[in-house]
Order: structure tokens, then C-alpha cells, then sequence
């Protein structure tokens, strides 16, 4: 791995460690003077509201543990490094947060059976009041610096931050309005906080799980990639794209692209050497395999055989794409690639249905056709 990856890899680390020690020294500031007043003023929400700050400091560091954990230089035992440790981190936060959810939550219904009359004091008001604006500068700050640093822990938090301006703008209002009118809404907007709390954590917990699990690829992305491979004048496809993450800033990936069939072994070489300098410059992603599916040319019978059995293969509903067209005409082979929609429940059918009529449309060539993946 090169010097200026490493590099990039220490700053991004360290904007992150900085940003979390910010959120943890603002967090426990909170926690404290509400916790404070809402023991005074008898106020379970005001409590809640101080324990999930809490939680929030608890976040950043373990963020500040996982970043350093994952900054690791990958050794034999790890050679694509620690990065997925941030995937772990933001798992475990979401457990946190949804263990703090669920408290609040009891504690909520039990004070809604069994009520207690606050006393709040114009200081709770005012500790209410600085942090609902804290927290709205701490979740801008923090959503800001993730997506700069692409950093899915730092924008979980931005993220919590700015939904906990919210309930602790809902506890100053049901505040206010206790003292202006003796309506108590003490345990009800302890159930409301406890509620965001807990879908809070779930969202977070899912998008972790889908990251260590393998989502679907962003659009946009890999449109963009592919244009930038099929840039390259030899290339009149990019296809099979696959990219793994092992940590947000260590995408690896591999892709398929159909050349000539004239190219020779140096041509490759230098065509492959250039798509990989340029998809990392512009993508920031280490392509590690590039395979080659050859096109073939100078013939137009076989031209007028890949047009046929194109056609026909798109002709049945359900199918996507057909690519990796190549005709061997010294072992008399036919391969090419079948891409056939998750959403039919009857793919097999379908692949099996069109590799009997090719045979039947060539019966003098072997098809090796090959039901691909739709990524």
C-alpha cells in the first residue's frame, strides 16, 4: 500500500479522534448540569434527557477506541488492515443507544402509571435552553466532518446530535408549559424521547449490519467507475464490477472489461495499469483484478451470431443483460454472461430455458453459458 493511502488514512483518523474528543467533553457537560437539574426539579424527563447525553459520550469514545483500532497497519495475520472495526463500533453504539432507549422507555411508562409532580426552576429552563443550541452546533459539526472524512460513525452521531436538540427542545417546552398552566407532560415526552432513542439505534444497527454483510452497490457510483473505465478507446464495456470494503476508506474492487481480440499481453498489461491509476484518482478505489472478456472481430458472421443470440436472450422478460460474448471457433464454444432479475422467483427456469434454445439456434457449438450475479 502506498505512502500517501497510509497518509490519507492518518489524517482522516485523526480529524475523526479530534471531532469525538469535541463531542465527548460537550456531551459530559451536559449530561452533568441536566442530570443536576433534573434531580432538583424532580423531572424524569430532564434525567433521560441528561442519561442520553451520556450515552453520546460513551459513543465517542468508543468511536476514538475503534478509529484507533482500525488505523492499525495491516499485518500478516490482517494484510487488508482493521478498517472494518469501525463497522463493530458503530454496532456497538447502536446497542448502547438502544439499551438507553429501552430504560428511558420503562422508566417513562412506569412514571405515566405512578406520576410525580416536578418543580422546575428558571435555571433547568436556561441549562434546557443551551442544549438545544449545543447540540444543534454539535450534529452539524459532526454530520459535516463524517461526510468530509466519510466517516459513518461521525455521521451516526451528527445525526443523534441533532434529533437530541429535539427532545431536549420537546422537555423545555413541556416545561414551560407546566409552569404557565400545571399541565404535566413529564412522563409522556419521556416516552416520546425514548422512542426516537430506540429508532436511533436500529437505523444504526441495520446500516452497520448491511455494511459487514455486503449491500447493494450506490448507482451513482458504479456508473461513475464504469464511465471512467470505458474512457479507455480499447474498452467497449465494463462489466461484473465488485467492490469490498474493509473500512470506509479501503474499497477494493474487481471488474470485467471486453477488449479486441487482437489486443497482445503487453497491450493488456498497460490498458490494465491505466484503468487502475485512473479509477483510484478519481474513485479512490484499489482495483486488484481487472479480468478480460474478448470481443471478437474481423469476422461477421460471428457478429451477425452475438446480435441472434442477443436478441433472443433479451427477448424473455426478466432478463438485464447479456455480456461476455465469445465465439471459439478451433474447440467450436460459445460463452457469454446471463443476467437474470431477483425479482423473478423463476430464474433457473429462465436461465435453463434460454441456454436449450441457443443449443437449438447453433446445435454444432458447445454453450458454456453462465447465470451471473446482478450487482
Amino acid at each position: 500500500m502506498s505512502n500517501d493511502i497510509l497518509t490519507a488514512e492518518k489524517d482522516r483518523n485523526s480529524v475523526i479522534v479530534r471531532t469525538s474528543l469535541i463531542g465527548i467533553g460537550a456531551n459530559l457537560a451536559l449530561a452533568a448540569g441536566k442530570a443536576a437539574a433534573g434531580l432538583i426539579a424532580n423531572s424524569i424527563a430532564v434525567v433521560l434527557d441528561a442519561v442520553n447525553n451520556l450515552s453520546d459520550a460513551l459513543s465517542s469514545l468508543i468511536t476514538i477506541i475503534a478509529t484507533r483500532l482500525a488505523g492499525r497497519t495491516p499485518d500478516k495475520k490482517h494484510p487488508l488492515g482493521y478498517g472494518r472495526i469501525e463497522y463493530l463500533s458503530t454496532m456497538i453504539i447502536s446497542a448502547i443507544v438502544l439499551y438507553a432507549g429501552i430504560t428511558a422507555l420503562i422508566e417513562s411508562v412506569k412514571k405515566l402509571i405512578h406520576p410525580e409532580t416536578p418543580d422546575y426552576s428558571a435555571l433547568t429552563l436556561v441549562i434546557l435552553a443551551v442544549a438545544v443550541i449545543v447540540k444543534l452546533a454539535l450534529g452539524r459539526y459532526f454530520r459535516e466532518t463524517g461526510k468530509r472524512v466519510n466517516s459513518g460513525a461521525l455521521q451516526a452521531s451528527g445525526s443523534d446530535a441533532l434529533s437530541d436538540a429535539v427532545l431536549s427542545l420537546s422537555v423545555l417546552v413541556s416545561a414551560v408549559i407546566y409552569m404557565t398552566t400545571g399541565l404535566n407532560l413529564e412522563a409522556l415526552v419521556g416516552v416520546v424521547i425514548a422512542v426516537f432513542i430506540i429508532r436511533a439505534g436500529f437505523e444504526m444497527l441495520t446500516d452497520a449490519t448491511d455494511e459487514l454483510l455486503g449491500k447493494r452497490l450506490d448507482e451513482d457510483t458504479v456508473q461513475a467507475i464504469k464511465q471512467t473505465i470505458c474512457e479507455e478507446p480499447e474498452v467497449s464495456g465494463a462489466f461484473d464490477l465488485i467492490l469490498n470494503s474493509y473500512g470506509p476508506e479501503r474499497v477494493i474492487g474487481s471488474v470485467h472489461v471486453e477488449v479486441p481480440d487482437t489486443m497482445t499481453a503487453a497491450e493488456l498489461d498497460r490498458l490494465e495499469r491505466r484503468i487502475a491509476g485512473e479509477v483510484y484518482q478519481r474513485h479512490g478505489v484499489l482495483m486488484t483484478a481487472i479480468g478480460i472478456y474478448a470481443r471478437n472481430t474481423g469476422d461477421d458472421r460471428i457478429a451477425e451470431m452475438r446480435s441472434r443470440l442477443t436478441h433472443m436472450v433479451m427477448s424473455h422478460e426478466g432478463i438485464l443483460q447479456v455480456h461476455g460474448f465469445n465465439v471459439n471457433e478451433e474447440d467450436k464454444t460459445i460463452d457469454f454472461d446471463v443476467i437474470v432479475d431477483y425479482a423473478r422467483k423463476d430464474r433457473k427456469d429462465i436461465f435453463d430455458h434460454i441456454s436449450k434454445e441457443a443449443a437449438e439456434m447453433y446445435p454444432e457449438y458447445h454453450f458454456r453459458l453462465v447465470m451471473d450475479i446482478d450487482i
